[in-house]
């Protein structure tokens, strides 16, 4: 049987690493394309480097031309999808590189699909944003975080869009054309709605990797600000967890194709800030300094993924208990302390 092939957009981040290697492992052929703008992708190249064989494309999803020529020079199976502008904050600062990134560079992805492999299974790594601040799901505030009165299993897809704040509207816009895609040029695509994810070779910054940053700062000893009161809540997802999904949606497309599907830890899986503050204490055995500052735009008080659909389609459920891959993102923190 031939070897599958897969392309991994934004191959070089914390998210395309973990799932070149992951996928290298189970024997497909791997192109990863980043163009290494974003802190991290250099370390997260090498590392590949040293632990798998694949392809290398140094380019820019803005670029139509390289998209086109990538993509009509090999005939993939698969399209994962990762290459983002990844922070509401910056979106707000500079949204016209935001739409470009995420809007354009995503129909430039999406287009040369259909034009030259449009049997490629494509997964748009999508987010939670695209709900916005979800007026219909009521919520409390019960002790160090706050709880859902009335979504006992969390955020399902049928909740209604609102792109809140320039991120949600391009992640948004580059969700919708994914699912459009699948309806109008049978192309098998998709879009995961993703809550937090974490792990290691996760190179966090305060504005986006909050898990990450956390446990990165605590270790270092640098300044932890908390926007808000600290209490509000997300779920958690390993990503481990989460190529294990990418690949049962790769193994099943008739099943996902124009599709959305909330990815994250559900309910039972669930981290306020102050949560992961009282974690990384304990680990670290000492207090850790807080800085406290106002609501940022575009922040909900809480998340937490319906992900009961990707159960019933896929047979997908998460594994990883929240204490078990807090330890280990901290031990591969500790261990490269000096690549911060």
């Amino acid at each position: 049987m031939p070897t599958k092939r897969i392309l991994i957009t934004g191959g070089a981040g914390f998210i395309g690493c973990n799932a070149a290697r992951f996928f290298r492992a189970r024997n497909w052929s791997v192109t990863v394309l980043d163009n290494l703008s974003r802190q991290g992708t250099d370390k997260n190249l090498g590392w590949l480097r040293d632990n798998t064989a694949f392809d290398f494309e140094q380019a820019d999803i803005r670029d139509r031309a390289a998209m086109d020529r990538i993509l009509s020079q090999g005939r993939f199976d698969a399209v994962l999808h990762l290459a983002a502008q990844v922070a509401v904050t910056t979106s707000v600062v500079d949204p016209g590189t935001d739409f470009a990134v995420n809007a354009m560079g995503t129909f430039n992805v999406l287009d040369a699909i259909r034009r030259y492999c449009p049997e490629a299974v494509f997964i748009n790594a999508s987010t939670n944003k695209v709900y916005g601040k979800i007026a219909g799901a009521e919520y409390e505030l019960a002790g160090s975080r706050y709880a859902y009165l009335n979504r006992p299993f969390g955020i399902g897809e049928s909740e209604a869009l609102d792109f809140l704040s320039p991120y949600g509207c391009s992640k948004g816009a580059a969700d919708q054309y994914a699912l459009d895609f699948a309806r109008i040029y049978q192309i098998p695509a998709t879009s995961f709605r993703q809550s937090c994810i974490y792990g290691p070779r996760q190179f966090g910054v305060e504005d986006q990797g909050w898990v990450a940053w956390f446990a990165i700062a605590s270790l270092l000893g640098r300044d932890i600000t908390i926007y808000g009161d600290g209490k509000q809540v997300r779920d958690v997802l390993h990503v481990e967890d989460l190529v294990r999904a990418y690949e049962a949606a790769i193994r099943s497309p008739d099943k996902v194709a124009a599709q959305a599907f909330n990815v994250g830890g559900g309910p039972e899986r669930v981290l306020s800030l102050l949560d992961l503050i009282a974690m990384l204490e304990k680990r670290f055995q000492r207090r850790i300094p807080l800085g406290w500052d106002e609501w940022r735009p575009g922040d909900q008080r809480i998340y937490v993924s319906d992900i009961r659909k990707l159960d019933t389609v896929l047979g997908w459920r998460p594994e990883i208990d929240v204490g078990s891959g807090i330890t280990q993102l901290t031990d591969w923190v500790a261990q490269n302390r000096a690549a911060f």
